[in-house]
């Protein structure tokens, strides 16, 4: 199981307003940033729900391959939700919401990707 899971950014403050706008339908927040100073290294903002981050972002080496992260939204309308936000908040369509039959017959999500060109997706496992 995970406790959170990181990703390096090339532009912070554009990818934490992303972020904040994109992951909000899923009731994901910004819960804490950490400075560069306080880190020793890059700065990092943590989303998460409760007060506890379990996404974050940072600055640093940024990889040389792209991650595909998915969150899971509770309710179908949350993934269509989601992907007005992130697309509003400048993200680019990696595939619009919809049933994905091909991993499960309930399967709904939607895909987008980032400022960085890593592909966010959310996803809903409940039937209509």
């Amino acid at each position: 199981m995970l406790d959170h899971i990181g990703i390096s950014v090339a532009d912070f403050e554009r990818s934490r307003v992303f972020y904040s706008k994109a992951l909000a339908p899923l009731s994901i927040a910004l819960v804490m940033e950490v400075s560069a100073a306080q880190s020793g290294a890059g700065a990092h903002a943590g989303f998460g729900k409760d007060g506890k981050p379990f996404f974050w972002i940072g600055t640093g080496i940024h990889p040389s391959g792209r991650a595909h992260i998915a969150f899971v939204a509770p309710r179908r309308s949350d993934v269509a939700a989601f992907y007005r936000a992130a697309m509003d908040a400048g993200g680019a369509d990696n595939g619009a919401p919809g049933p994905r039959p091909q991993y499960h017959p309930s399967y709904f999500g939607a895909f987008v990707l980032d400022p960085d060109g890593n592909n966010i997706e959310a996803v809903c496992h409940k039937p209509e």
